[in-house]
């Protein structure tokens, strides 16, 4: 069994199966660092004739991706261009879709934001019941979703539930995200390790041709285009500068966000009294 360093620490259990670890402390934050191993582990899965299926996991159990990076450090990752021709955040989770290796997230811990938009690009979700908060609270800090999730959720959840979920800016836990079908399934947490490994190992068994075949069919009638990728991601880049999201993220920011563990688990659920006085 062969590893890799961190932030993202790749395990080959087998030529055909790797687990991608998230290990990028305090809160696995996705910052421009993240999206260059991503991008470098795409090369590397492009570049592994015998790879049919990774598994997205964390080494931290609060917090398997947390959110979008707010204090400026996602350097380059929208606006510089990535191999497909799109922005890097953009070219990170269309080439994850498209790649020929199937993907899982394996969910424990906080996924929001941003982060929420890396698992809606995984190929199947499996999150812990006791142990996942899913949302897109975007809307909360004064923006929208621009990764995708506007994109991709409605085809998962259905157009109301899609609205709930964007609109409310809150969590989901693990049952009620199995029920909507932002997750395919949740499971007790003493369960989830062992499920996904036995899916991984079985599609792990079968021909590559196969299973590349069978994805790139399901790809053509259930992914969003490039160009609504591209227009919600101008969109929300054009959201960070209104001065009324400047103001909620300074706040979020002010009150713990990115600093204090506790803040950091609980936040959407006070983005309704953000700016009470």
């Amino acid at each position: 069994m062969a590893e890799s360093a961190a932030p993202l620490r790749v395990i080959e259990e087998t030529p055909a199966y790797w687990r991608i670890v998230f290990d990028y402390p305090p809160f696995n934050v996705p910052d421009a660092i993240i999206f260059q191993g991503l991008q470098d582990l795409l090369a590397r899965m492009d570049a592994s004739p015998s790879l049919r299926v990774v598994v997205f996991e964390s080494a931290n159990p609060e917090f398997y991706l947390s959110h979008f990076d707010l204090t400026g450090k996602t350097g380059n990752i929208t606006t510089a261009v990535g191999p497909s021709g799109l922005p890097i955040l953009t070219d990170t989770f269309v080439r994850l879709t498209r790649s020929p290796v199937a993907s899982i997230a394996r969910i424990r811990g906080c996924v929001r934001g941003g982060s929420s938009e890396f698992v809606l690009a995984c190929d199947m979700r499996f999150a812990s019941r006791e142990n996942t908060l899913l949302g897109q609270p975007e809307v909360g800090v004064g923006v929208h979703p621009g990764g995708g999730g506007t994109e991709r959720l409605p085809h998962l959840v259905g157009r109301g539930r899609a609205l709930e979920i964007v609109l409310g800016a809150d969590d989901f836990d693990g049952d009620t995200a199995e029920r909507y079908g932002y997750v395919n399934r949740s499971f007790p947490d003493a369960e989830l390790d062992g499920f996904v490994d036995a899916l991984a190992r079985r599609i792990a068994s079968f021909d590559r041709r196969a299973i590349v075949a069978a994805k790139n069919l399901v790809n053509q009638v259930s992914l969003p285009s490039a160009d609504r990728l591209l227009d919600a991601l101008n969109s929300f880049q054009t959201a960070l500068t209104w001065p009324e999201a400047q103001q909620r993220i300074q706040a979020l920011l002010e009150r713990g966000l990115q600093r204090e563990v506790d803040f950091e688990k609980s936040w959407p659920a006070l983005l309704g009294a953000l700016l009470d006085t």
